[in-house]
C-alpha cells in the first residue's frame, strides 16, 4: 500500500479477478451518484481507469488486484460525503509511488488542486534518510504539513490506514506489530482530534488485535462469558430507563452499548486492574431531540439511579477540543454494578461519529465556520508553529505525538475564556497557549488570585493570570515541566536561536585568538582568502563558521592555520612569521548558554582557571586543579587561556560545609553570620556527624574570593564552629 506507505507495498503476480474489481467499482459509483453532479461522477470514472491502468499487473499480498485497495479507500471517503476532487485523489493516492505516473501528468489530468493532494499522500522515496525513524519522522511530518494546508490530506491518508488495518491479517507478524504501534501511536489520535469517533475506535481495536494478539483473544474471551452473566443487570437498566423517560415526557432514542476492547484494556493497565474489577463494561447512550432535553434526561437518571460522585462530565457547556459535546454519567445500576450512560442530540451523535469529516471546512467562508471548525482550523494552524519551531522533522513529530493527546483539564483565562490543556500542564503551558509572546515573556502566575510558582500543575476551573516583563525570556528549566508540544517546541527554538548568537560570538573571540600565533587579527583576513577557505568547505557565511567554533565542532586553531594559509596564497606573504601572544579569552560569567561555568568545581572570580571547549556545547570554564580537566588531558586543540574579566554586582555560586557543635540556634547564627557579609544563601542542608558535632550544607552567591574570604573569616569567629571548607559541586572538598 503506499499511501500510508509502511504497509502492504509487496507485490505478487496472480490473474486479475475483473469480475471483483468492477463490482467494487460499481457500488462505488452509486454511493457518489446519489449526491455528486454527473460530470463529476465522470470525472471520478476517469480517474478509476486511469490508476486501474497504472496499477495493472500489480497485486497485493492477499493475491488481489491492488486497485481495488484504492478503490475501497474511495469507498470510506465517499461514506463522508467528500467532494470529486477528494475521491479522485483518494483513487490515485499510490499512483505516485508505486508507477511511473508523475505529479504533473496528475495535475494536466485532473487539475493542479487533486495532484497536491496526491502528492501529500506520498512518501519521500526519492531522498535517502540516515535511518528508518527519520524517515518515518520526515514522511509524518511531510504529511501534516499538507493536511495543515487541506484537511482532506488526512481524511485520505486515514481511510488508506483504516482499509490497510482490515486487511493486516496477510502481512508478517513483526511487521503487523510495528504498523499497528505506529497506529496507535500516530493515526488513532488525529482521528480523535479531528472528532472521528467511529474510525478513532476501529483503529484502536484493530492496533490492539496486531499489536497483543493473545491479549486481544483472552480478553475477548472474557467479555463473551461475561455478556451471559451480566445480561440480566442490562436488560433490566434498559428497560427502567425506557419506561422512565417518557414518564418525563421525553421522546429519545435509547442504544445499549459494550465498551471497546482496547478501551477496557487501557484502564486495567493503567488502573492496574483485573478484569473482574472492571465492572463498567457497558454503557447505555441517550439521544434526544434538543440540548434542554439532555439536561431533563440527566434529571430523570438521577432520580431512577444514584450517580457517582464526581463521575459526571459536562462536555456540552465546555465541548472538547475535538468538538465532542455529550454530557456523562455513572449511576449505581441492579446488584450495586456502575452503569455509564451518555446523554446527547442527534447533531451531537452525528458529529461524535464524523467529526470534522461532516463539515466543508476546505470551502466554508470564515464567517459560516462552526466551532468546530474555528477549532480544527485553530489546531492546524498550530502544526505550521510548530514545524517553524521545530529543529527537524524528529522533534516535530516528538511535539505533533504530545498535542494528539486530548485536553482534560479545562481553564479559564481572567477575562472567562476557556482553555483546553492536557492534563498535568502548567501555568507555562497556558502562557504559550494564550500566545507565544506571552510564553517567551512571562516571570510570575497568578491562580485562583494567588502568587503561585510557574510550575505548578493546573486543575479543571483554575482561573489562571500571567504576570509578563518586557525583557524577561523563557528559562531552560521550563523544558522539565512543560507539557504542551507548542510550549516545548517555542522555548527550545528561542534557547536554540540564543545559543546561535552567543556561540557566533564566541566563536569569533576564540578564532580571534587563535590567529594571534600567525601574526594575524580577524580585520586582516581579506574577502579573498574567506572566499576561498567558505567554498573549500562548502560554507555559506562566516557567522555559521563562528558558531561551528563556539559550539565545539570546529576547532579554532585548525580553522585559523587554513585561513593564514589563504591569506598568504593572496598576500605571498613570506613562510616565517613573527608570531604574537595568543592571548587569553575574557570571562564576565554573564555570557548566557556559550559559556559555561563548570558545576563540577564552581570557578569564581580571583580563581586560576582554564577553558575547554566541549562539543556542543560551547565553552566551559573550570578551576585549574579540578578533577575532571584532569580526565580530559588528551583532547588537544580544545584547550583555551581564560582569564577573569573585572565586573562589578555580579555573582557567581559556591558551596561550603561548616562543622559546628551541636547546640541550640548555631544554624541561626552561621545564617546571621553570611547575611552580616552581604551574601545570598540559595540553599542548605543539615546532616548530623558524630555526636556532638553537626555539618552544615551551604550554596551562597560571592561576588569573588576576596568576598569569599571575608564570608569565611566572618563564620569563623562563631565559637560553635569547629572548622569550614570550601567544596566542590559534587560535595568534595577543594
Amino acid at each position: 500500500m503506499a499511501g500510508s506507505s509502511s504497509t502492504v507495498p509487496e507485490v505478487l503476480i496472480e490473474t486479475p479477478r475483473s469480475s471483483v474489481l468492477s463490482l467494487d467499482f460499481e457500488r462505488l459509483k452509486k454511493t457518489i451518484s446519489e449526491y455528486l453532479r454527473p460530470e463529476d461522477v465522470g470525472r471520478v470514472e476517469a480517474a478509476y481507469h486511469f490508476a486501474a491502468q497504472a496499477h495493472s499487473g500489480q497485486f497485493r499480498i492477499s493475491g488481489e488486484p491492488y486497485i481495488t485497495h484504492p478503490v475501497a479507500v474511495t469507498e470510506l471517503v465517499a461514506g463522508w460525503r467528500l467532494d470529486a476532487q477528494a475521491l479522485t485523489a483518494a483513487l490515485l493516492h499510490d499512483v505516485m509511488e508505486d508507477t511511473t505516473v508523475a505529479k504533473q501528468e496528475i495535475a494536466d489530468r485532473f487539475g493542479k488542486v487533486t495532484a497536491e493532494l496526491v502528492d501529500g499522500l506520498s512518501k519521500l522515496d526519492k531522498i535517502e534518510f540516515r535511518s528508518q525513524e527519520e524517515a518515518q519522522a520526515e514522511n509524518f511530518r511531510k504529511m501534516l504539513l499538507a493536511m495543515a494546508s487541506d484537511l482532506r490530506v488526512i481524511l485520505i491518508k486515514l481511510a488508506d490506514r483504516l482499509h490497510n488495518m482490515r486487511t493486516l491479517d496477510y502481512v508478517r507478524p513483526s511487521k503487523q506489530r510495528r504498523i499497528a504501534s505506529e497506529t496507535l501511536e500516530i493515526y488513532a489520535p488525529i482521528a480523535n482530534r479531528l472528532g472521528l469517533n467511529a474510525l478513532y475506535r476501529e483503529l484502536q481495536e484493530l492496533s490492539f488485535m496486531h499489536k497483543y494478539p493473545m491479549r486481544y483473544r483472552v480478553l475477548a474471551k472474557a467479555i463473551r462469558a461475561a455478556r451471559g452473566n451480566r445480561r440480566e443487570v442490562v436488560s433490566k437498566v434498559l428497560a427502567a430507563i425506557e419506561e422512565r423517560l417518557p414518564q418525563w415526557g421525553i421522546a429519545a432514542e435509547i442504544q445499549g452499548r459494550e465498551k471497546h476492547l482496547y478501551g477496557i484494556y487501557r484502564k486495567m493497565l493503567e488502573k492496574r486492574l483485573s478484569f473482574s474489577q472492571v465492572l463498567d463494561i457497558y454503557g447505555f447512550r441517550v439521544i434526544v431531540t434538543d440540548t434542554a432535553t439532555c439536561y431533563l434526561a440527566l434529571g430523570a437518571l438521577h432520580g431512577l439511579y444514584k450517580p457517582v460522585p464526581g463521575k459526571f462530565k459536562d462536555y456540552i457547556a465546555i465541548p472538547k477540543g475535538n468538538g465532542y459535546q455529550s454530557l456523562h454519567t455513572t449511576l449505581i445500576g441492579p446488584f450495586g454494578t456502575p452503569v455509564e450512560v451518555q446523554i446527547r442530540t442527534h447533531e451531537m451523535h452525528h458529529i461524535a461519529e464524523t467529526g470534522v469529516a461532516s463539515h466543508w471546512l476546505y470551502k466554508e467562508d470564515e464567517k459560516t465556520l462552526s466551532e468546530l471548525q474555528h477549532k480544527t482550523t485553530s489546531w492546524l494552524q498550530s502544526l505550521l508553529e510548530l514545524q517553524n519551531a521545530s529543529g527537524d522533522s524528529a522533534e516535530f513529530l516528538e511535539h505533533v505525538k504530545i498535542d494528539l493527546f486530548p485536553g482534560e483539564v479545562y481553564v479559564f483565562s481572567p477575562k472567562g475564556k476557556i482553555f483546553s490543556m492536557p492534563r498535568g500542564s502548567t501555568s507555562v503551558d497556558f502562557a504559550y497557549a494564550v500566545h507565544t509572546d506571552v510564553g517567551n515573556r512571562c516571570v510570575a502566575c497568578r491562580i485562583n488570585a494567588e502568587l503561585m510558582p510557574l510550575r505548578t500543575e493546573l486543575r479543571n476551573g483554575d482561573q489562571v493570570e500571567i504576570i509578563t516583563a518586557a525583557h524577561a525570556s523563557p528559562n531552560p528549566a521550563w523544558l522539565s515541566y512543560v507539557r504542551t508540544g507548542k510550549a516545548r517546541a517555542q522555548i527550545r527554538h528561542f534557547l536554540k536561536n540564543v545559543q546561535q548568537e552567543e556561540s557566533s560570538a564566541l566563536g569569533e573571540r576564540l578564532l580571534n585568538q587563535a590567529l594571534r600565533p600567525h601574526g594575524l587579527t580577524l580585520g586582516q583576513i581579506s574577502i579573498f582568502a574567506w572566499d576561498r577557505f567558505l567554498r573549500d568547505r562548502g560554507v555559506r557565511n562566516r557567522k555559521e563558521i563562528f558558531t561551528d567554533i563556539g559550539l565545539g565542532k570546529r576547532l579554532p586553531v585548525i580553522v585559523a592555520r587554513r585561513l593564514a594559509e589563504a591569506q598568504d596564497m593572496e598576500t605571498g606573504r613570506p613562510d616565517v612569521v613573527k608570531p604574537k601572544p595568543a592571548g587569553a579569552i575574557l570571562i564576565r560569567g554573564s555570557e548566557g548558554i556559550a559559556v559555561q561555568l563548570a558545576k563540577c568545581c564552581q570557578p569564581i572570580p580571583g580563581d586560576p582557571i582554564i577553558g575547554i571547549i566541549r562539543k556542543g556545547q560551547g565553552l566551559e570554564v573550570h578551576v585549574h586543579d579540578c578533577p575532571t580537566i584532569q580526565r580530559l588531558r588528551g583532547e588537544r586543540g580544545r584547550w583555551v587561556d581564560v582569564e577573569w574579566e573585572h565586573t562589578d554586582g555580579r555573582h557567581f555560586d559556591v558551596s561550603i560545609r561548616v562543622l559546628t557543635h551541636d547546640a541550640r540556634g548555631v544554624l541561626a547564627k552561621v545564617a546571621n553570620a553570611i547575611a552580616e557579609n552581604n551574601a545570598n544563601i540559595q540553599h542548605v542542608r543539615m546532616d548530623s556527624e558524630q555526636v556532638p558535632y553537626s555539618s552544615l550544607q551551604f550554596t551562597l552567591q560571592v561576588t569573588d574570593r576576596i568576598h569569599l574570604a571575608r564570608l569565611l573569616k566572618g563564620i569563623r569567629r562563631i565559637p560553635e564552629v569547629v572548622r569550614i571548607m570550601r567544596t566542590r559541586g559534587d560535595g568534595t572538598v577543594s
